[in-house]
């Protein structure tokens, strides 16, 4: 299983927004990826974020490479994880 793949739900472990959930959108090098909340689900903006700082869950959204918010928020919905999601982790 990668760990670090286009779709993992992950959990930031470091900075403003530790605790909460994330979706990777794109790998932009060996150190760090593009990740989404989405802002409007659990706060989490659009952007770069090293590898160190997130903890890969066992989840993963059916979504494309630098999906738009709308489009992984449909994948949540779909999934039918959406609340489950929005729970904040204690760290």
């Amino acid at each position: 299983m990668p760990a670090i793949e286009i779709g993992r739900v992950c959990v930031k472990i470091r900075g403003r927004e530790a605790g909460k959930r994330c979706v990777i959108l794109d790998i932009i090098d060996k150190n760090f990826v593009l990740v989404t909340g989405p802002k409007n689900v659990t706060g989490v903006r659009r952007r770069r974020a090293n590898i160190s700082h997130l903890k890969p869950t066992e989840d993963i959204l059916k979504i494309r490479r630098g999906a738009s918010d709308e489009e992984v928020y449909k994948a949540l919905v779909e999934s039918g994880k959406l609340e489950e999601y929005r729970r904040e982790e204690k760290l």
